[in-house]
Order: C-alpha cells, then sequence, then structure tokens
C-alpha cells in the first residue's frame, strides 16, 4: 500500500503505540489521520499541532453505535489501524470474576471484529487493514492468561479477514509484538521494543505488502521455541503464574 496521501483512521490514538501511528503517518505523507479515542480531550494536542490533517473522531469500539458514527464521520477512509485494546492482567482461575475476561474479549477481539466488519467495503480496491496483535497471540502467559486467548481469538480473526477481503483487493497485516515500551506494559521487567520501533516496522511491512510483522526479541525467541519444541515453551512460560 502507498501511504503517501493515503487516509488514516487510527483507533486508540490519544497515546502509546497509536500516537506514534498517527505521528509516523503524517511524516509518510498521509493526506489526513483520523485519530479516534474514547475521550477526545486527550487528542486536542495531535489536532492542535497538525491543523486539518488530524481529524479527532469519538469512539469505543465496544459500542455499536459509536462505531457507525465513526463509518460515517469517516467515509474516505484507505487505512484502518486496529490498535485499541486492555490488558487487565488476569489469569483464567486466579481471577475472583470473569469481568475482565469478558472487557478483553469485548475489545480485543469483538470490538475489533467490528471495525473490520464497519469498514471492510469502503477497504476495497486498495484500501488496507492493520490489527495490531502480539505474540502472545500463539502462547499462553498465565500471568496474562484472558488476554493471551483474546489476541489468539483476534489472530484467527484477521487470517479469516484476510481471506475474506482478498477478492475485493483489501491488503491485511497482523502486527505480532513483544512487549511494548508504553502505559500497557508499565508492570512488565523483560525487553520493551519501542513505539517507533513497532510503528516503524510496521509501516515498512505495509509497504511491502507483508501479511504478519513480527517486531522485537520476543517474538524472535518465541518463534524459534514454538519452531523447536512447542511443549517446552509451553512449560517455560507456565512458569511466569498470575501474581497471588
Amino acid at each position: 500500500m502507498k501511504l503517501d496521501q493515503s487516509v488514516a483512521l487510527v483507533t486508540g490514538a490519544n497515546r502509546g503505540l497509536g500516537r506514534e501511528f498517527v505521528g509516523q503517518l503524517l511524516a509518510a505523507g498521509a493526506a489526513r489521520v483520523y485519530a479516534s479515542a474514547r475521550d477526545v480531550a486527550a487528542l486536542e494536542p495531535l489536532v492542535d499541532a497538525h491543523s486539518g490533517r488530524v481529524v479527532a473522531v469519538a469512539l469505543d469500539i465496544t459500542r455499536p453505535e459509536q462505531i457507525a458514527a465513526a463509518r460515517a464521520q469517516c467515509a474516505d477512509v484507505t487505512l484502518l489501524v486496529n490498535n485499541a485494546g486492555i490488558n487487565r492482567g488476569q489469569g483464567f482461575i486466579s481471577a475472583g470474576a470473569l469481568d475482565d475476561a469478558q472487557a478483553e474479549m469485548a475489545t480485543n477481539y469483538i470490538g475489533t471484529l467490528a471495525m473490520c466488519r464497519a469498514f471492510a467495503p469502503q477497504l476495497a480496491g486498495g484500501g488496507a487493514l492493520v490489527n495490531v496483535l502480539s505474540i502472545l497471540a500463539k502462547v499462553t502467559l498465565p500471568a496474562m492468561g484472558s488476554l493471551c486467548a483474546s489476541k489468539a481469538a483476534s489472530l484467527r480473526m484477521t487470517e479469516g479477514v484476510r481471506a475474506e477481503l482478498a477478492a475485493q483487493g483489501t491488503h491485511v497485516l497482523a502486527v505480532m509484538s513483544g512487549a511494548i515500551d508504553t502505559d500497557m506494559s508499565r508492570g512488565f521487567e523483560g525487553p520493551k521494543s519501542s513505539a517507533a520501533e513497532v510503528v516503524g516496522a510496521t509501516l515498512a511491512a505495509l509497504a511491502a505488502g507483508q501479511e504478519e510483522v513480527y517486531v522485537g526479541d520476543m517474538p524472535a525467541w518465541v518463534n524459534a521455541a514454538l519452531a523447536a519444541d512447542a511443549k517446552a515453551l509451553e512449560r517455560e512460560l507456565g512458569k511466569y503464574l498470575p501474581a497471588a
């Protein structure tokens, strides 16, 4: 996909990775970037800094009426970046209730799928769709098990959406990063990629027509370990249990 003169919608653009997507898309020559967040007030610095090229959009991807409103407001979008997501850091059995698991599935899977469905028609004929997932879509880290389940569901969904949209000429890219140095990974003590590194690799992969992009040391290690001995990797990751 050619990023120059593209029109993009970035979800979860108020901070971290989403804000970096906005900045790098503008630098790549995007004609307009719709930056969305639940609270549009958080987007004011972006809008003020890029008058006319950044448009704020109020959007909670778990609310169908807001998705419909965003689709109407952003009718000229050629690139959708599904970046919005949550991580409640919960295990499966240790969690006190199912609330966090339900919230993660509602946002990371159902909400992302709803965005794909809503914008698919206007991405026909050369548009692109980027789903920001995680290498944890391929493995389970028990300390944040329900996140892994929601990302795994989103990876399977992304593969299916790619197949369904191929005939209309829409490219679908899955971003499979490790931990990123943003607020979402504040409590993670392992290696982290910078937001700039992840976005830069994503846009390069998009321009090259790749279907998956892996960024950081953890994805490289996970892929190698899966190929060598998947059960050994499961046992290794199983040491990282939810906090007591």
